[in-house]
């Protein structure tokens, strides 16, 4: 039986060169693909693939909350991070949202189907400098070097959904639509989140998100 997958990016040419690598496996087949992490989740819904490549940074919903809410739904379906970023606050929320693997999108013709094949055996797969970056934060546990905690540990997933689209200079009204929820609603949560946080504009809401890895200027 073939592995199904999935594939999950916004860059077009990125999602071809990812095809062109998995149609030569014999044993993997493309099942569907998405551009970012909202039609991703949904996708998933529908496909059911035993394995979702996943692009960490994309707007709408990023690789991180999309991961999360896939796990959520289907703890059996696999997530494997692809990204251009090895910095430890990326690696360590794909980790805590539940993916099986990381790897590096400059490292993808050597690794990328070794990492599949490691996934669906119920292994985990880090490249190699990924690796090291994992390694190096549990040896700086509790020492001084110890990263400072996330400012959005206090936040829902449904606030850092938001976030990600009021940083993305998305209208009231388009987030009420892509998170199904109100305008009066969306007018509530923000000011919630931006207590919880301790802003007081959005310039500096979404400075913090760009900062915290919730989006990119780079879209």
């Amino acid at each position: 039986m073939k592995t199904r997958i999935l594939i999950v990016d916004d860059h077009g040419l990125m999602r071809e060169g990812l095809k062109l690598i998995i149609i030569q496996q014999p044993d993997m087949e493309i099942v569907g693909e998405a551009c970012d992490g909202r039609e991703a989740v949904e996708k998933v819904r529908t496909l059911k693939p035993d394995v979702v490549l996943m692009d960490v940074s994309m707007p709408n919903l990023n690789g991180i909350e999309a991961t999360r809410q896939i796990i959520s739904e289907r703890p059996d379906t696999k997530v494997l991070a692809l990204s251009a970023y090895s910095e430890k606050r990326f690696v360590k929320d794909m980790i805590q949202a539940g993916v099986c693997g990381y790897v590096l999108k400059d490292c993808l013709t050597t690794e990328l189907v070794r990492a599949i094949k490691s996934v669906c055996n119920k292994e985990r797969y880090l490249s190699p400098k990924v690796a090291g970056v994992v390694i190096e934060d549990y040896l700086h546990v509790g020492g001084e070097q110890s990263s400072q905690p996330s400012k959005l540990t206090c936040l829902t997933g449904r606030e850092r959904e938001l976030l990600q689209l009021l940083a993305e200079n998305k209208s009231t009204k388009e987030a009420a639509m892509l998170l199904n929820i109100s305008i009066k609603t969306v007018d509530a949560r923000r000011r919630e989140l931006m207590h919880k946080l301790g802003v007081t504009g959005m310039a500096e809401l979404t400075k913090l998100a760009i900062r915290e890895g919730i989006t990119s200027v780079d879209f």
